[in-house]
């Protein structure tokens, strides 16, 4: 089984923000590969959509308890199933890469990114895929407006496509592509 966990915040009031990229990314990969509807976890803190693409068992994940605890909702869905970590990716926005870049990454520090530090810290690792969709920094105003600010409308044709870059690297992957080899494809 494969599993791909979208970081994000829960609540209308996140919907379709900059520091939601990843509940986008796998809300895109249900409604494309028909991985049925995200509904929640019996005694863990995130919903699932799970269903088979190609013969593989894949079950997506959207932690429900906000992008700074993300952990507490990925560590027991690792042990419950588990899961090796390379059967792991976690999505998520990155401030130091323009909107529409897609970047791969096997494994590293967090980047001061507040999701990615709380999985670290309750894995005891960090070594586990990333897939990494740019969000830009904010010309003005406070890094924590723009992450929880929506994408400007000029800005939303590339973070579409970026979107659809992330998928195809997800996809690939699903199919039993090297992670690594992917990195060399997609970065």
């Amino acid at each position: 089984m494969k599993m791909i966990v979208g970081l994000g915040n829960v609540g209308t009031r996140y919907d379709e923000t900059r520091h939601n990229t990843g509940f986008m990314v796998v809300e895109q990969l249900a409604r494309d590969y028909h991985l049925g509807a995200f509904k929640h976890a019996k005694n863990i803190e995130a919903v699932i959509a799970t269903g088979m693409l190609d013969g593989e068992k894949v079950m997506l994940v959207k932690p429900t308890t906000f992008m700074n605890d993300s952990g507490r909702a990925v560590k027991p869905l690792v042990d419950y199933y588990d899961l090796d970590l390379s059967d792991v990716v976690i999505v998520n926005d990155d401030l130091d890469m323009p909107v529409g870049k897609v970047r791969l990454k096997a494994h590293g520090k967090s980047g001061g990114h507040n999701g990615l530090k709380s999985i670290i810290q309750h894995l005891g690792t960090d070594r586990f895929n990333r897939v990494k969709l740019g969000i830009d920094h904010p010309a003005q105003g406070t890094v924590v407006s723009h992450v929880l600010g929506k994408f400007k409308p000029a800005e939303r044709p590339d973070f579409d496509n970026a979107v659809a870059t992330a998928e195809r690297a997800l996809v690939d992957w699903v199919h039993g592509e090297d992670f690594d080899q992917l990195m060399n494809d997609y970065n």
